[in-house]
């Protein structure tokens, strides 16, 4: 049975698809099977992770809407344990094709329940918006980590996303917990940093993650190029980082 995390914070700019891709490759190194699934529009995971939206012929969208089944879609990346069901802009149609559904919200649980037996953990990249498919990931999973970037007005908004959270439980999915708060974008050259990081500490307490993720050249760089940082430049700090997190999440989840 597959850990299903979804990376979620309705913030942009905070860190959400550099996590989904470097944790899902640092859980596939690790020897777990592990899938990828990019829930965002943009796409930014699956080019991030080296495929070419233009040769794709079927995305999420078209499991989401039932056009295609969820084994149908998956495809391989460099790291032999690590796939991806990937994404591309038609996936913005999802909201609107969908509105009249009454069962709209676990249209992504659905789809993986079929994979639930084939993988040891599920990563889903959501959105930066509190939206529909924002609702179908935390909805189909289990675990939801939330990157918190440690720069002024990180802790804006995260109220917000624990009422979603909140009312997700009291309604479609009373199985979604808290599995962490990560801080991410650490610069330890500003006081900035280790305030956020002191402030988030002081009201989340065990719900912060050990690991910290620096602000790291070779991190910002390796989406470009289309790899994890694991295969751009295993010896950054970035990658350290996020080894650590998947061994922490190990530890924690299995």
């Amino acid at each position: 049975m597959a850990h299903i995390i979804c990376i979620a914070n309705q913030k942009g700019g905070v860190g959400k698809t550099t996590t989904a891709i470097n944790l899902s490759a640092a859980l596939a190194v690790s020897e777990k099977r592990t899938l990828l699934v990019d829930c965002d529009p943009q796409a930014n995971a699956t080019t991030g992770i080296g495929l070419d939206k233009t040769t794709i012929k079927k995305t999420l969208y078209h499991g989401m809407i039932g056009k295609a089944a969820a084994k149908d879609l998956i495809m391989d990346t460099e790291i032999e344990c690590l796939k991806v069901i990937p994404s591309r802009v038609e996936l913005t149609g999802f909201e609107v094709e969908m509105m009249a559904n009454h069962d709209r919200e676990n249209a992504l649980k659905k789809l993986m329940a079929d994979l639930e037996n084939s993988f040891d953990f599920i990563v889903l990249d959501c959105l930066p918006s509190l939206s529909l498919l924002a609702v179908n990931a935390m909805t189909a999973a289990q675990h939801m980590l939330i990157p918190l970037q440690c720069e002024f007005y990180a802790l804006e908004g995260l109220g917000q996303l624990l009422q979603t959270v909140k009312r997700i439980r009291n309604g479609l999915n009373p199985n979604l917990q808290i599995a962490g708060i990560l801080l991410t974008m650490f610069d330890k050259r500003t006081n900035l940093s280790y305030q956020v990081a002191e402030n988030a500490e002081k009201y989340f307490k065990n719900l912060i993650y050990k690991t910290i993720i620096p602000r790291n050249v070779r991190l910002s760089e390796a989406p470009s190029f289309g790899k994890p940082i694991l295969l751009y430049d295993a010896a950054s700090a970035g990658a350290k980082s996020y080894f650590a997190l998947a061994k922490e999440i190990m530890a924690k989840l299995i």
